[in-house]
């Protein structure tokens, strides 16, 4: 393969044809003489070693059109003309046009090559995709007929050797791309420059779209609690085991202050839920709530998308600037969520705002004031990535002052059952079908159910049921998993969950729910020995609740 050749024993090996015969070669007081017939006049050659570089091989032409080659042994081995030389470098320019010409044909990226005048020299399809350009129209002509000077970093590339590595670009008002630049180097000089685009349009309006979806959700719900006469923003959070209301518990006290959250939990079990509740419980009631999947964001859009950008931050950026996600929460709730994969690099430039409560966009030189609420979440082992280098340690402790676990669904099943019920309320009123019977069986079922996917696999496959339900019956077939399934044998039951497949008479919904809390308040109250007051601190709940459960379930 011609791409490895190193040494003059190399081209050898690569020659077109034969090289010449050693026949040819003469000796004459030491030196040595190329004669190619009887008739011509002999040629003074030059002598290398086969090992010589291939640089050595090409400098002996300069002076000498025949070049003889020794072997270790210092015994002639060859001899090369300079017309086989030629024939030889015709042939590797051509090899190399070839193998050139098919890696551009292939590649779908943009890849556009220009070289010291400015002339495009490459201009792949993924470039016409791109940019509109047909290639027989801009090929061999300037780059700056089709494009603002401006707006192409190639040309800082080209003038400055200014290398650029996926760097967020806009050259068309409907267009986003992330460049990468290199200078071509030769003998020291710069005498081109290469420039690969990719096309990243569609996960900018995605995440604009996201963003701009999550922002009106947050509005209907705040409009939606205009209408609504609650004031516990823990609504929402559907179980009255202790495990749930422990973690209810120390949210509240979290409220009373701003200091940064971070919740752990399994996929899920509802960070986002709690992280909410805590933001409605301890901000105004128009206060933003800003929400940042770590995970789903490119590494290379992170920063701007953080801090935003100023004017002319990138080329051919929004001439109005934008503002990044830190200055949207001005005055409420930073959700960073899945932070376990938010860029190393990243991690650094937060730790400072999280500490100096300032920062600068993205290209700006004015230093913004911001105070905001961080709350993070993540369902990744913060301890291991920091062994593993992959988290600051540094951040992890200015995010850990309040640390918040969620536990999973199989630590608190007596819960299932009042999360089944909800949204089984919830489906049958979307989808207009009520449902009739729900099998204790399939309940049973569902309490020995481990939940990998904990509270939204449990929401997910009540949907299921009711979707399956036509005629109002949930039976047992619709279930994804048996009671065999990931089945968690340490916790007891209490013994109404127990005795449920038994149990064969058919209730209410509602009637159902009533009997099953007035079996939790009767356990409580016999635990705390009647006190009642000690009783609805333990459920949750206020004194006043407890007395209207008691009185409404025939306990007073």
């Amino acid at each position: 393969m011609v791409f490895f050749i190193q040494s003059a024993k190399d081209v050898l090996n690569n020659f077109p044809g034969p090289a010449s015969s050693l026949e040819h070669l003469t000796q004459c007081n030491g030196k040595i003489y190329y004669t190619p017939s009887e008739n011509t006049s002999q040629i003074p050659c030059k002598i290398i070693n086969e090992d010589d570089s291939i640089d050595i091989l090409i400098q002996a032409f300069k002076h000498h059109s025949v070049v003889v080659l020794l072997n270790q042994n210092k015994q002639l081995s060859a001899c090369i003309t300079a017309g086989q030389m030629i024939e030889f470098l015709s042939k590797i320019y051509r090899q190399l046009l070839a193998f050139y010409e098919t890696v551009i044909q292939t590649t779908d990226s943009s890849v556009s090559v220009i070289d010291a005048d400015e002339y495009v020299r490459t201009w792949t399809k993924g470039a016409e995709k791109i940019f509109s350009v047909p290639h027989q129209e801009i090929i061999g002509k300037p780059i700056t007929d089709f494009f603002d000077k401006n707006k192409l970093e190639i040309l800082q590339t080209l003038q400055k050797g200014k290398r650029i590595t996926a760097q967020y670009h806009q050259p068309r008002s409907d267009l986003f791309v992330l460049i990468n630049t290199n200078p071509v180097y030769f003998e020291s000089r710069i005498i081109g420059a290469v420039a690969s685009e990719t096309d990243v349009t569609n996960q900018v309006m995605l995440n604009e779209k996201l963003f701009n979806m999550s922002n009106e959700v947050r509005r209907l719900e705040q409009e939606v609690a205009k209408y609504k006469h609650y004031d516990d923003s823990f609504r929402f959070i559907k179980g009255k085991s202790s495990a749930i209301q422990e973690t209810i518990g120390i949210a509240r006290k979290v409220c009373t202050v701003k200091s940064t959250v971070l919740i752990l939990g399994e996929s899920g079990v509802g960070k986002e839920v709690f992280a909410k509740a805590i933001h409605e419980a301890s901000e105004k009631p128009n206060a933003p709530f800003i929400t940042i999947n770590c995970g789903a964001i490119p590494a290379s859009l992170f920063e701007s998308e953080l801090f935003g950008y100023e004017r002319g931050a990138f080329s051919g950026a929004d001439y109005k600037g934008k503002k990044g996600k830190i200055e949207l929460a001005k005055g409420g709730t930073l959700f960073l969520d899945e932070i376990g994969e938010m860029p190393l690099e990243m991690q650094v430039k937060l730790l400072r705002v999280l500490q100096e409560r300032k920062f600068y966009r993205v290209g700006g030189e004015k230093e913004i004031n911001i105070d905001f609420r961080v709350i993070a979440a993540t369902n990744r082992d913060l301890l291991e990535l920091m062994k593993q280098e992959k988290f600051r340690e540094d951040l992890y402790y200015r995010l850990n002052v309040v640390t918040l676990y969620i536990p999973p669904l199989r630590e608190r099943r007596e819960d299932i059952i009042e999360l089944t019920h909800h949204y089984l309320n919830e489906f049958s009123q979307n989808y207009q079908r009520p449902i009739h019977d729900f099998s204790p069986e399939v309940m049973q079922t569902m309490l020995r159910y481990e939940w990998p996917g904990n509270i939204r696999e449990l929401r997910n496959m009540v949907e299921r049921l009711v979707v399956f339900a036509t005629d109002g019956v949930i039976r047992k077939e619709y279930l994804l998993f048996t009671a065999s399934d990931k089945v968690q044998n340490t916790p007891t039951l209490p013994d109404e969950i127990e005795n449920i497949e038994t149990n064969h008479t058919i209730l209410s919904l509602q009637e159902e729910m009533d009997q099953y809390e007035k079996r939790v308040i009767e356990r409580a109250l016999k635990i705390v020995n009647g006190n009642k007051l000690e009783c609805s601190r333990r459920l949750g709940i206020t004194r006043a609740t407890l007395y209207n459960r008691l009185k409404r379930l025939g306990l007073d």
